[in-house]
């Protein structure tokens, strides 16, 4: 990959340089798309999603800040359309057909197939749990808990204060909690089992 700074091709873009945009979309293609799968949980709406972030990049990259690092710049405005598709398709449910791939931190060597069962079902109910958060909480978790942004870096993407975003974690982690043991319960209600 080409180590030049973003700026660099920022700055080739908006003299005229269409091909320059394309090295900004290949360096940051994957990230912006985890991003929207996290958020939308669907391969190909996450796909729309992503092209969308690079585009809306692209027709206003004349108002982005080089005092600021461009991957935030782009994965707040990513983060910020998916809040949208969020709201705008609220009391759709969301598809767990196709698994997540396992979070790195739970994968090691090559797993065996209960090992990768397993991973995939935490995989699946920590997705389920996240498609359940309202979306202003989702997208802080997802960005302080995947990507490993800081409180001040999150507020900064979200337009809003750090504060507001410990509290938007807080209230996440509550819920999230709440949720899971819900679920845990209920997995174990004999109420709930099948022919009883």
């Amino acid at each position: 990959m080409n180590q030049e700074p973003d700026s660099l091709w920022v700055q080739r873009t908006l003299a005229g340089d269409t091909q320059a945009f394309g090295e900004l979309v290949h360096r940051y293609e994957r990230d912006v798309f985890n991003l929207a799968y996290r958020m939308l949980n669907d391969w190909g709406e996450a796909e729309d999603a992503a092209q969308e972030a690079f585009l809306r990049a692209y027709a206003h990259l004349d108002r982005y800040d080089q005092q600021r690092s461009f991957k935030t710049w782009l994965l707040s405005i990513a983060s910020n359309h998916c809040i949208d598709r969020l709201r705008r398709r609220r009391l759709t449910m969301l598809s767990l057909d196709e698994p997540l791939p396992p979070h790195p931190a739970l994968t090691s060597d090559t797993p065996g197939p209960e090992e990768a069962t397993l991973a995939n079902e935490r995989s699946a109910q920590v997705q389920e749990l996240l498609d359940e958060l309202n979306p202003d909480y989702r997208v802080a978790v997802v960005l302080r808990y995947w990507y490993d942004y800081s409180y001040a870096e999150i507020a900064e993407m979200l337009q809003t204060t750090e504060s507001a975003i410990k509290s938007r974690l807080f209230r996440a982690r509550q819920t999230l909690a709440g949720k899971l043991e819900a679920h845990q319960l209920k997995a174990f209600d004999p109420t709930t089992v099948e022919g009883t």
